[in-house]
């Protein structure tokens, strides 16, 4: 079976075992101390931390994985992007101390400390700016580094810049913007190519139906031109006739849930009666 490499815990490893029980490959664990599990048929999912995962997808340990694209670029190593799942978003960015003077990634001088989970990005990012600075890793908590006197700035994750703030930092610079990402060894031959392509159609039939309901009404016949301003859906509306309808006929449609609230007033102003709304499981392009 091929393997796919997975987050072993955190919020991400949470969001993509959703994501791959929506698709049908329900992540099927013998313990909660398992280091395997089935996805059925002929995926078997290998569960490792997250920064371990370009690894043992570039050394053929795994023939994908799902982890940050921040930590995928970390690695350094070659692999083939498949696709962004559009989850785990956040970004890798300077940040300096308030009271520092600094409010660009210009303002940092040659010879400062910069402290980071991250310092091969750390040292590329100000490398290719020509700025001379010397790299203090981490393991974790960054942001406390110039508080304590041992880094004059960072180099850390964000989602909202919320924690950076509370810390006295202000964001100056953004070196990368990280989601989570399907990724792909490439020493895969052509036959398991094939079958990633079916698992990242799987995947992404998924995501394609998040955002989105199914718009079900009756409409009056002579509304027609004004439902279909109302309803664009993917290749506009599917109208149907109905048995005994008279003036009316059905309506179908795949509209945003963010908006739903409003084209069903709309709808109700044109006099369209009947409407049904119901969320979409996959939606395949």
């Amino acid at each position: 079976m091929l393997k796919i490499a997975l987050p072993n815990k955190g919020r991400l490893s949470e969001e993509v075992r959703e994501l791959f029980n929506d698709a049908g490959l329900e992540v099927r664990i013998r313990g909660e101390r398992a280091l395997t599990a089935s996805l059925g048929g002929e995926f078997e999912a290998i569960f490792v931390r997250a920064q371990d995962i370009p690894e043992f997808v570039a050394d053929g340990a795994a023939q994908a994985g799902v982890t940050g694209w921040d930590l995928v670029n970390e690695a350094g190593r070659e692999l083939d992007l498949l696709m962004d799942l559009e989850f785990g978003k956040c970004r890798l960015v300077v940040a300096a101390r308030e009271e520092s003077g600094i409010t660009s990634a210009d303002g940092v001088k040659d010879g400062m400390r910069v402290a980071s989970c991250f310092p091969r990005l750390t040292q590329e990012f100000f490398s290719k700016r020509g700025q001379k600075v010397t790299v203090v890793p981490v393991s974790g908590a960054a942001e406390i580094a110039p508080h304590l006197g041992i880094a004059d700035i960072v180099v850390d994750l964000t989602s909202t810049g919320s924690t950076l703030k509370m810390n006295g930092l202000r964001e100056v610079a953004t070196v990368l913007e990280s989601s989570a990402r399907l990724v792909a060894s490439k020493r895969n031959d052509a036959e398991t190519a094939r079958n990633l392509e079916e698992l990242k159609q799987a995947l992404g039939s998924v995501l394609a139906a998040r955002g989105k309901r199914y718009l079900m009404t009756n409409v009056p016949r002579k509304a027609l031109p004004k439902v279909r301003d109302v309803l664009p859906g993917l290749n506009g509306p599917t109208v149907v006739d109905i048995m005994n309808g008279g003036d009316y006929v059905a309506v179908h449609a795949v509209v945003p849930a963010k908006t739903i609230y409003r084209t069903i007033n709309a709808l109700k102003a044109l006099g369209c009666e009947g409407i049904l709304v119901t969320r979409i499981e996959r939606l395949m392009p």
